[in-house]
């Protein structure tokens, strides 16, 4: 692999979907690098510190959302003179997205008062009222045509079907959730799923109609579902809960085929890999070296610590570190808070929020435990390659760990005092961005071959 320098960023830091550029905050800068040559192509001045980014798909737009003063920023890349700035007035903006058509905007007010749609063609505006939430309740179709946009009024949870092409409400039917937490179209545009909040467990899919196709809930007692995510396929839907277990359901009956259950202890089964992070101190052979006193002296302290980090296969039983959670503060971290389909959807890669430095990674296909990477620090984020079968992650240490079907191995960052906090992937899965605190860099990934041997300390 190989890694361009750091470059400094104060916010957010994004490829852009046809993966030829990147943006970058910094301050109130906006600040748009080519991907192959790194050169700045584009250098935007926002009114103030920038809080968001986001791209339009078509790759020739960018928001920037400015939420502190607050109001919405919008750049063009091949006009570079045309400005847009979006003011809410007295309502405020505390989010804002691009439509699938990337000629408009959609902002929701503060306070949920009402989800405005801003037209960049005839400067129209269409409004919204009571928006459940500020930067959830909000999906649209993969077509791009339609958009359901979760609504709360009268203490009741309603989904509004809304046409992205002249943004009239098509139709509005309520929803059997106490507390609705979230809305997500099926990859066919078939179905929507719809979910309520931890303190009840239940999961409803409709039709664009509003009929229930399906209610679900796996236990009526406790805290209930963190995550829930559709597999790139179409044919899953993977719901994580507070009971640190994974349940995955068939689109087709709608019925629950797999449950996976996370553990402190791990004893099986036997194919199961387990990977676990171990330091590897490097050892500097300086027989044959002729040093002067004083500068053995005073470089003593420098060789010392000199380490780099790679994977041991581990034999099971495993004890996994666990983090008891407190029972007298809100929002426990336990279950399943990250979940992530691999784009084959064969895999799934899962951590239980009470144990933060173990990834375990599910196969779908032969329900089994594929693997689990132990780390030594709590893991930050994880992303899958967008090309392959690839899982990367980091941990806020200066090193990039991936996994294949293959093995898992370990890459020490060639950068000084750079700790990995996130991390991208761009769209043709050539390269990975990497954040720090307050820089980035980025590097190139080799092409995954079909056939691959990866060794734990390359």
């Amino acid at each position: 692999m190989e890694f361009t320098d750091s470059y400094k960023q104060t916010g957010p830091c994004c490829f852009s979907p046809n993966s030829r550029f990147i943006a970058v905050a910094v301050d109130y800068r906006l600040v748009v690098r080519d991907t192959l040559s790194f050169k700045v192509v584009h250098l935007f001045s926002c009114l103030d510190k920038i809080s968001y980014i986001e791209w339009a798909l078509d790759s020739e737009y960018i928001l920037c959302g400015l939420y502190k003063r607050p109001m919405i920023q919008a750049w063009s890349l091949t006009q570079p003179e045309w400005t847009c700035k979006i003011d809410d007035g007295p309502a405020g903006i505390a989010y804002a997205r691009w439509s699938p058509d990337s000629r408009h905007i959609l902002t929701t007010s503060d306070f949920q008062l009402r989800l405005t749609v801003w037209s960049l063609v005839n400067t129209a505006c269409v409004h919204v009222q009571w928006p459940k939430h500020t930067s959830k309740g909000v999906s649209f179709t993969q077509d791009g045509k339609f958009a359901a946009v979760c609504t709360r009024k009268d203490c009741k949870d309603y989904v509004n079907l809304i046409s992205c092409h002249t943004w009239e409400i098509m139709g509005v039917f309520a929803v059997d959730t106490l507390d609705l937490a979230d809305i997500e179209w099926s990859p066919d545009d078939s179905s929507i799923v719809v979910w309520d909040s931890p303190l009840e467990y239940k999961v409803l899919i409709y039709s664009p109609d509003g009929r229930c196709l399906f209610k679900y809930q796996a236990y009526e007692s406790g805290l209930g579902v963190k995550s829930v995510s559709w597999s790139p396929c179409g044919q899953f839907l993977a719901v994580g809960s507070y009971d640190q277990m994974l349940r995955v359901l068939n689109r087709l009956t709608w019925k629950t085929f797999a449950e996976f259950i996370h553990v402190s202890t791990v004893r099986g089964p036997s194919c199961t890999a387990i990977f676990k992070e171990v330091d590897e101190p490097l050892q500097l052979n300086m027989s044959e070296l002729c040093l002067s006193d004083e500068f053995i002296q005073g470089n003593s302290d420098s060789t010392e610590g000199h380490f780099r980090v790679r994977y041991e296969v581990t034999e099971m039983p495993v004890t996994l570190p666990f983090q008891k959670p407190l029972v007298d503060k809100p929002n426990p971290k336990q279950g399943i808070g990250l979940m992530l389909w691999s784009k084959d959807s064969q895999y799934i890669c899962t951590r239980n929020d009470s144990m933060p430095t173990a990834l375990w990674i599910w196969d779908i296909h032969h329900l089994e435990l594929a693997a689990i990477l132990v780390q030594k620090d709590p893991i930050r984020a994880a992303a899958w390659d967008p090309t392959c079968t690839r899982l990367t992650l980091c941990t806020g240490s200066p090193h990039l760990y991936m996994w294949t079907p293959a093995g898992a191995y370990c890459v020490n960052i060639p950068l000084s005092e750079f700790a990995i906090t996130d991390l991208k992937w761009n769209s043709d899965g050539s390269c990975l961005l990497l954040k720090d605190k307050e820089s980035f860099c980025c590097a190139a990934v080799p092409v995954l071959p079909e056939s691959s041997d990866y060794s734990s300390d390359e």
